[in-house]
């Protein structure tokens, strides 16, 4: 028995789906999730410097937050292409994640990528820098949005 708190569901369900799955399904759902990521919205492609860095992270990687008119957080993402292990975890979080309270997104165990069966297949080193993507996001909403 553990006192992690619950998981907002939608990520619990990736996160179930990641760990039943057979080793190389899990590698080929995360690729699925890279290709899902919905490209930067016009206005932050046209004012870059809206987006907040992940140096901890190899790949170029840059994120941004804002709230929605029912109070939850929108999160935008730019990932190159050549990075389809970062982009498929962007693409989780914001499937899991878009949306939600700022609570709801502060609760999530800083961690909680572990438990998907990605360290057999990602090196410590990207896996540090999903860590490190998560805890960014966290200090955007902890701010305000």
């Amino acid at each position: 028995m553990t006192d992690a708190p619950a998981l907002p569901a939608k990520l619990q369900s990736i996160v179930d789906l990641f760990r039943s799955a057979p080793k190389p399904l899990r590698l080929q759902a995360l690729l699925e999730y890279s290709k899902k990521l919905p490209p930067l919205p016009e206005k932050y492609v046209e004012h870059p410097e809206f987006l907040q860095p992940v140096p901890e992270c190899t790949s170029p990687f840059f994120l941004v937050t804002e709230k929605d008119e029912q109070g939850g957080v929108q999160m935008h993402f730019k990932v190159p292409e050549e990075a389809p292990t970062v982009r498929g975890y962007a693409g989780i979080l914001h499937e899991a994640l878009s949306g939600e309270s700022p609570e709801t997104i502060l609760s999530v165990p800083d961690q909680f990528y572990m438990d998907m069966g990605l360290t057999e297949l990602i090196t410590p080193m990207r896996l540090r820098g999903m860590g490190a993507i998560l805890m960014r996001l966290k200090r955007d909403v902890e701010k305000g949005v």
